[in-house]
C-alpha cells in the first residue's frame, strides 16, 4: 500500500511551493518522496520532479498544433493523460515499494468540479496500484479578507470535494501573510471552522456590488452551510511546525502507516 497527496487548488494559492517545502519536510522527517508534475503549464520547478507530465505532453505544443486557449490546452492535456495513464503508471511502477508520492496537478479549478478527466486519472491510479491519497485543497488565506471572495472559495471547496470523493482536506495557505491583506471582519477560527454564514452578510451588504446579489448570496449559504463538509486548517509552508500539523492531519486521514 502506498500513501501520497493530491495537490490541488486555484492559481497563485501556492501549490508548486507547497510541493517544495512539503518534500524537504517530509525528507527531514525520514520519508522517501517522490514528486509528480501533471501540470503541463509549470514549466519553471523549484524541485526536482520524478516524473513530469512535460515528457508526455507539453501545452505550448498543445495549444500551437490545435489552435487552443491555455485553458482548453489543460483540458486537452488532462484528457490525453487519461487516455495515456499506462505511460504514468509504467513510471510511477519503480516508486512504489518505498516512496511517498505528491500529486501536483494544475490549477486550473474546473478540472476538479466540472471535467472528469482529473479525477479519472486519480481513480484509475488508486485501483490499479493500491493508493491511498488525500486530496490537499489549497486555497490563498487571503481571500478571508473579501466576504464576497470568501464564500466563493467555499463553494469551490465544497464543489472539489462532492467531486473528488478523496479524503479531503482544505487549507487556508500563505497564512503568514493575512495580515497584510488588513484586518479580518472576524477571528481567524470564523474563517477556518466556517461558522455561522449569516454574519458575513452585513460585511456583504457594505458593497453595492455584494447587495445587488444578496438573495443569490444567501442561498449559496445556505448550501454551503446544509452540506456542513467545508472547514479549513491553515499553513505556513516555511514553519516546521504549521507543516508538520498538516502532516498529522493527512496521515490521520488516509490511515499512513511506516513501511516496514
Amino acid at each position: 500500500m502506498v500513501f501520497g497527496q493530491v495537490v490541488i487548488g486555484p492559481p497563485g494559492s501556492g501549490k508548486t511551493t507547497y510541493c517544495n517545502g512539503m518534500s524537504q519536510f517530509l525528507g527531514l522527517i525520514g520519508r522517501k518522496v517522490a514528486v509528480i508534475n501533471l501540470d503541463p503549464a509549470n514549466d519553471s520547478l523549484p524541485y526536482e520532479c520524478a516524473i513530469n507530465i512535460e515528457d508526455l505532453i507539453k501545452l505550448s505544443d498543445v495549444m500551437t498544433q490545435h489552435s487552443l486557449g491555455p485553458n482548453g490546452g489543460l483540458v486537452y492535456c488532462m484528457d490525453y493523460l487519461e487516455k495515456n495513464i499506462d505511460w504514468l503508471q509504467s513510471k510511477l511502477e519503480p516508486l512504489l515499494k518505498d516512496h511517498y508520492l505528491l500529486f501536483d496537478f494544475p490549477g486550473q479549478v474546473e478540472l476538479f468540479f466540472l471535467h472528469s478527466s482529473a479525477k479519472n486519472v486519480v481513480m484509475k491510479l488508486i485501483k490499479k496500484l493500491n493508493l491511498r491519497l488525500t486530496a490537499v485543497h489549497l486555497v490563498d488565506a487571503h481571500l478571508c479578507s473579501d466576504p464576497g471572495k470568501y464564500v466563493s472559495a467555499l463553494l469551490l471547496s465544497l464543489s472539489t470535494m462532492l467531486h473528488l470523493e478523496l479524503p479531503h482536506i482544505n487549507v487556508l495557505s500563505k497564512i503568514d501573510l493575512i495580515e497584510s491583506y488588513g484586518k479580518l471582519a472576524f477571528n481567524l477560527d470564523f474563517y477556518t471552522d466556517v461558522q455561522d454564514l449569516s454574519y458575513l452578510q452585513h460585511h456583504l451588504d457594505q458593497d453595492p456590488r455584494s447587495a445587488k446579489y444578496r438573495k443569490l448570496t444567501e442561498e449559496l449559504c445556505d448550501v454551503i452551510e446544509d452540506f456542513s463538509l467545508v472547514n479549513f486548517t491553515t499553513l505556513d509552508i516555511q514553519d516546521k511546525e504549521s507543516v508538520g500539523n498538516l502532516v498529522k492531519l493527512i496521515d490521520k486521514s488516509n490511515g499512513y502507516i511506516l513501511p516496514v
